[in-house]
């Protein structure tokens, strides 16, 4: 079974370490959902939110970024066949950077 072939779908080395990622976000989430509750200062909740999205843009920008970097080959080997659904597919990938 190659990288990209995987029961459940398409999958990246770097998958794992996105998925911790994304945990700790939700994590950092429901805790800044908590100081909204508890009533919190704004700006404090602001600067937690920042840092929330910060991660999760990084997170997303990993994916994109590790997905060019193994999808990009194969690509361009369609692209030489005569296949363009690769190429569609690259293009709306990148339109999330």
């Amino acid at each position: 079974m190659s990288e990209h072939e995987h029961p459940h779908g398409h999958i990246h080395q770097s998958h794992e370490a996105i998925i911790k990622r994304l945990k700790r976000a939700d994590g950092h989430l429901r805790s800044i959902i908590t100081m909204i509750e508890d009533g919190r200062d704004c700006v404090d909740i602001a600067q937690q939110l920042h840092a929330v999205e910060k991660a999760v843009c990084q997170a997303k920008r990993t994916l994109i970024h590790d997905h060019i970097d193994h999808c990009l080959e194969g690509t361009v080997d369609a692209l030489a066949s005569g296949e363009h659904a690769p190429l569609e597919a690259f293009k709306q990938i990148t339109k999330y950077l």
